[in-house]
């Protein structure tokens, strides 16, 4: 059996794939298993940050496994205190917990809203608005906190203590906190929900009327963050200063990791035994993500990111079809006409790996994307929208 009849055969049904099976790649370029091209501008959706092996990434990643591969976490782990050092210092944040993924570190933000909340003010105040088209995980909890109906079904019962408020909407939001609100939610962009780029306007009110209600503000940065917008957390781009942030994808550059970081007044909120994971803060995973943010964490590289977005933008606004384009840096949504779905299987097939976004095409490219593959995807999607007609 090849890979294909293999996967259909073992693996449970919980992805719709793309027909191809990818062996190797280098940046932006990758190879199936019968050696054919394809331009990639998904990046695993967002999580090869700086593309696939990347020289430095490799070697970092290679050094560690052969130094030590894991270890118990009982014991201190220089990987992970410097990751922390860093991210802390580069944020103002105050502390982090490590995890394995987007979802469980929204988990670790939720206990932690809810944890202050319940120290403060006692029982009952632990309720969590999140925005409607919101998304943050496929665990039960943080499908709970996704505000889209469609994700809540099959898995009865959810979690409770989530609320949901009209996005770009602050009186909708005021109507819906409580005095059993302990925290609000958000991804400045909704990237599964459609790339849509919440208003600056609002997300400083919104910042504003929680901090006066001492209701915490969490910022779901796990396809946002780590240069993705620009700048190293998408948040930096509204001027806020939240309590909780959540970082995954892109940060580990190909390996799994979730991060949950905390302002300083939440530094001491949980203690030993309130959260833990055993995987978090794996030396080779931390080793990566190191490195990538020892590389994405300067003024010029994230100048290059604006730039090569910009430069995107312009030519697929070109292209046929296109009505618009949703952007912020390299996290680029496309309004067509047709079917997404559709056009995104006939481009992998043409050799552009994209993926969809409600009925958008979206683009989350590696950061280190060249503009040779930029025009190289560009073309592509031009003759896929033109032979879909």
């Amino acid at each position: 059996m090849n890979t294909k009849e293999k996967d259909l055969k073992y693996i449970m049904h919980t992805y719709g794939r793309y027909d191809a099976a990818l062996k190797s790649g280098k940046g932006a370029t990758a190879y199936d298993e019968d050696g054919k091209k394809y331009i990639d501008v998904s990046s695993g959706i967002g999580v090869n940050s700086l593309g696939y092996c990347d020289e430095g990434w490799v070697k970092a990643v290679a050094e560690q496994a052969g130094t030590i591969q894991h270890m118990s976490n009982y014991f201190y782990c220089s990987q992970a205190s410097d990751l922390a050092e860093k991210l802390c210092t580069l944020t103002g944040m105050a502390k982090v917990c490590f995890g394995n993924s987007g979802a469980e570190a929204n988990e670790c933000a939720i206990k932690i809203a809810r944890k202050y909340s319940f120290d403060k003010y006692g029982e009952g105040r632990n309720e969590i608005i999140t925005l409607k088209n919101s998304f943050h995980g496929r665990t039960v909890t943080t499908l709970s906190a996704t505000g889209q109906d469609v994700f809540h079904n099959y898995f009865f019962p959810f979690t409770e203590g989530f609320e949901y408020a009209e996005a770009n909407n602050l009186e909708a939001l005021k109507n819906t906190v409580s005095d059993k609100t302990c925290a609000v939610m958000f991804e400045v962009i909704q990237g599964e929900g459609g790339v849509n780029i919440l208003d600056r306007e609002y997300v400083t009110a919104l910042a504003g009327f929680c901090a006066e209600h001492d209701i915490l503000v969490i910022v779901d940065e796990v396809q946002t963050g780590v240069g993705r917008t620009g700048k190293l957390f998408a948040y930096e781009n509204y001027g806020i200063s939240p309590d909780l942030v959540t970082v995954a994808k892109g940060l580990g550059g190909g390996l799994p990791i979730g991060v949950c970081m905390c302002a300083d007044k939440l530094k001491d909120v949980m203690s030993p035994s309130t959260h833990g994971t055993t995987f978090g803060a794996n030396p080779v995973v931390c080793a990566g993500a190191n490195y990538v943010i020892d590389k994405v964490a300067n003024a010029e590289f994230l100048n290059g990111v604006n730039s090569k977005g910009e430069y995107i933008e312009n030519k697929v606004l070109q292209l046929p079809r296109v009505k618009k384009v949703r952007r912020m840096g390299l996290m680029i949504g496309i309004e067509i006409e047709g079917d997404a779905h559709k056009i995104a299987a006939k481009c992998v097939e043409n050799g552009l790996l994209i993926i969809t976004a409600k009925d958008l095409l979206r683009m989350l490219p590696p950061l280190t994307i060249t503009t040779q593959e930029i025009d190289e995807a560009v073309s592509i999607l031009k003759s896929t929208l033109e032979e879909c007609k």
